[in-house]
């Protein structure tokens, strides 16, 4: 007898290749496959990383990219993208492309500029292109305190100037949202702000002690789009993977001799969330 199993939603991600497997299209397929999704993918770049620093980067031809995106929207089909890395102005216009000529599942785009070791990862002459061709697309758009400041021109030192950016990122007339997030801000609290024509809602947690980490970003943002995938509210959404993220970090193993690497197996069971302090 044939045993039926209910096909998980699928995330589409587009983004860059991580070869140390903690952030970029590793980690994202890892927080998805976690959190019940299927990732299917859509590589922008090959990366030389450790736990340390980005070494070498060599972004593919867009139009290879594009007939990645392409073919994986209409099979395995997508319920939801996640953008992250693209690399220059050439592979953003053509992801652009292809997404608007697909009937557009949820959007969430994390605004890859740098890596965390300061690296950057896109060209300036995409910075435009990505405001003007893929932001009108997204549902959710996930700049740090740095990005945030350099797409809104509002420099961030406080959580009132970072209310300030998170509202003028929000256009006129759009359905989509800005998460600001705030872990760049010192302080005991590390405060997310969810910005729309709605107004604020402001996420809050102590924050973890312990090395820097790698990944973040790239995890938070991937695990929204499983979650919108799966047909979850924005806020609960956001909610959920703000608590994966954080048991990620909690139960991070001691692995490379530079910046942490997240535990992306984590389970997110509400009731152990709260034994790990979270």
């Amino acid at each position: 007898m044939t045993e039926n199993h209910h096909a998980p939603a699928r995330v589409l991600v587009i983004a860059g290749s991580d070869s140390s497997g903690g952030a970029g299209i590793q980690a994202d397929v890892k927080a998805i496959t976690a959190l019940g999704a299927f990732a299917a993918t859509a590589i922008t770049a090959i990366t030389v990383q450790d736990s340390r620093a980005v070494h070498a980067v060599h972004l593919l031809p867009a139009s290879l990219v594009a007939a990645q995106v392409e073919c994986a929207l209409a099979d395995p089909g997508a319920d939801a993208v996640k953008i992250g890395m693209l690399g220059d102005a050439a592979i953003t216009a053509a992801v652009a492309a292809a997404l608007r000529a697909a009937i557009g599942p949820p959007l969430v785009i994390d605004p890859v500029f740098c890596a965390s070791s300061g690296a950057r990862l896109l060209a300036e002459d995409a910075l435009n292109v990505l405001r003007g061709e893929l932001f009108p697309l997204a549902t959710l758009v996930t700049p740090n305190v740095p990005e945030a400041a350099l797409l809104s021109g509002i420099a961030i030192h406080d959580l009132s100037s970072m209310e300030r950016a998170a509202r003028a990122l929000v256009p006129a007339g759009t359905s989509g949202a800005v998460l600001v997030k705030g872990g760049h801000l010192p302080g005991e609290m590390v405060v997310d702000m969810l910005a729309s024509l709605d107004g604020i809602i402001r996420f809050e947690a102590p924050r973890l002690a312990g090395r820097q980490r790698r990944g973040t970003g790239c995890t938070l943002a991937s695990a929204i789009a499983a979650g919108l995938a799966q047909g979850f509210a924005l806020v609960d959404s956001i909610r959920r993977a703000r608590l994966y993220v954080r048991a990620a970090i909690a139960t991070a193993p001691e692995i490379g001799t530079g910046a942490l690497l997240l535990n992306h197996a984590v389970t997110v069971d509400p009731e152990r969330i709260e034994t790990l302090g979270l």
